[in-house]
């Protein structure tokens, strides 16, 4: 008998984390932190649902932190087992993990500093230490590469698009066929390769991250070209808020690919993300997973003037437009773009450009829902600068993308487990696929317990 347990990414978008188990093994799929409202990031700090050492192994899908992001947690607190990954995935997460843990502690610092916390002693998820702490645990596998996890399970990682190293998880349960989706890119990415088909399995876990939208069917390029010759035009900023990992890959692609055409004027471009640098050699490596050739990489860090120190991080809030800055975090939960959005958010001259989902919850959310101010490090700054989303950058399948590749199976799995997206678009997506494809289909709950044997 073998059991999945939703532990997160069930009702909201964020926290993934499965739970598979036989009566001899417990491997966890996915160890992220949960996002956006307060409500959700409080699971964070809640004791795991099982046992940390009772765990025997861990498969990742990908780096992000809403996938990876609770791993130094589940380490510090007793899990002494493998962690495995794709090589892009252990590469990126070394990255990752260190800046999160660097970050919390900061977020902790200043609500101690500032008593914005109702702690006295406000303490962080975890630490930068405990990051680089649980690097040491991770195994590297190759995509197709058999792992046998025990007596009664087998795995393997098939590519998933989305981002360098991103996979989908095929795993037997002690006879039971289990397929996770992680998060599945789109098969025209300008960046990224298209995901591996779907085979017969007899569990699906799919994400609905746009499991209730479409993509705007146009040219991200030439929408990201309209508003830079807008704000260019009258001497603005435009602050991107994106993530250091694919998605500032595919904003500087796009820049690069505009400004070769003469489609923008000549607007000096500033990467204030150390961490998008290094992403950027990682992705430099493992040139079979994208789209984009060694060439065309160098033009597009020849573009733009990277920033490392915090002082010259600073000096850019000085510096005034026409300029471009591409700074993370993407959804401006924390990162030194809080400072550009501190710096140049009240001017209407400028633009603060949203180029991928908003989790409820978080400021970029708060951007879209079209607030005034904005709190940033205890202060409320005034928005005036205009305001966009440019959906079409997004690197997630959206629910016609995860149709067609849904379609593609050889056969219906028995049941579809859909997670990964606020309960609206998980919904959406359970009708469609439902109505369209006539699968059984429902939306987990968080916590819930399914026996595998019997999906049903």
């Amino acid at each position: 008998m073998s059991s999945l347990q939703f532990l997160g990414a069930a009702e909201t978008v964020t926290g993934s984390r499965y739970l598979v188990e036989t009566d001899r093994d417990r491997i966890l799929v996915d160890c992220g932190l949960f996002q956006g409202y307060k409500l959700l990031r409080d699971r964070n700090r809640l004791p795991f649902p099982v046992p940390a050492d009772s765990i025997d192994a861990v498969l990742l899908t990908h780096a992000h932190l809403d996938h990876s992001g609770y791993l130094p947690a589940l380490v510090r607190d007793g899990f002494t087992g493998p962690i495995y990954a794709s090589s892009g995935t252990a590469e990126l997460c070394a990255l990752l993990l260190p800046d999160s843990g660097h970050l919390l502690e900061e977020e902790a610092d200043f609500s101690k500093k500032h008593g914005s916390s109702r702690h006295q002693n406000p303490r962080p998820v975890y630490t930068e230490a405990d990051a680089t702490a649980s690097l040491a645990s991770f195994r590297v596998k190759g995509f197709d590469e058999t792992l046998d996890l025990g007596e009664k399970f087998h795995a393997r990682f098939v590519p998933a698009g989305h981002i360098l190293g991103a996979s989908q998880v095929v795993l037997d349960a002690d006879g039971a066929s289990v397929h996770f989706t992680g998060d599945l890119g789109r098969a025209d990415d300008p960046l990224m390769r298209a995901p591996r088909a779907l085979g017969a399995v007899d569990v699906l876990v799919t994400e609905s991250t746009y499991g209730n939208r479409t993509h705007p069917g146009v040219d991200p390029a030439a929408e990201l070209g309209a508003v830079i010759r807008r704000v260019a035009g009258r001497g603005g900023v435009i602050v991107i808020p994106a993530f250091a990992v694919g998605r500032t890959e595919s904003i500087l692609l796009h820049i690069s690919r505009l400004g070769v055409s003469g489609a923008i004027p000549d607007v000096p471009v500033f990467l204030n993300s150390p961490m998008a640098v290094d992403a950027s050699e990682i992705y430099q490596r493992h040139q079979d997973e994208h789209r984009i050739s060694a060439d065309e990489f160098t033009e597009m860090y020849k573009l733009a003037t990277l920033v490392r120190t915090v002082d010259d991080s600073k000096a850019l809030n000085l510096r005034g437009g026409p300029m471009i800055i591409i700074s993370a975090s993407g959804m401006l939960s924390g990162g030194r773009v809080l400072h550009h959005v501190a710096a140049y958010g009240s001017d209407p001259r400028n633009a603060i450009v949203l180029s991928g989902y908003q989790a409820g919850g978080t400021r970029g959310a708060s951007l879209l829902a079209g607030v005034k101010t904005l709190r940033i490090y205890g202060r409320d700054i005034p928005i005036n600068a205009e305001v966009v989303q440019i959906e079409s950058l997004s690197a997630h399948a959206d629910s016609n993308d995860i149709l067609d590749w849904l379609r593609a199976a050889p056969r219906p799995p028995q049941m579809t487990y859909i997670t990964h997206g606020e309960l609206d678009a998980s919904d959406a997506l359970r009708v469609r696929i439902k109505h369209e494809l006539g699968w059984s289909a429902r939306v987990p709950e968080h916590l819930e317990s399914i026996d595998l044997n019997d999906p049903r």
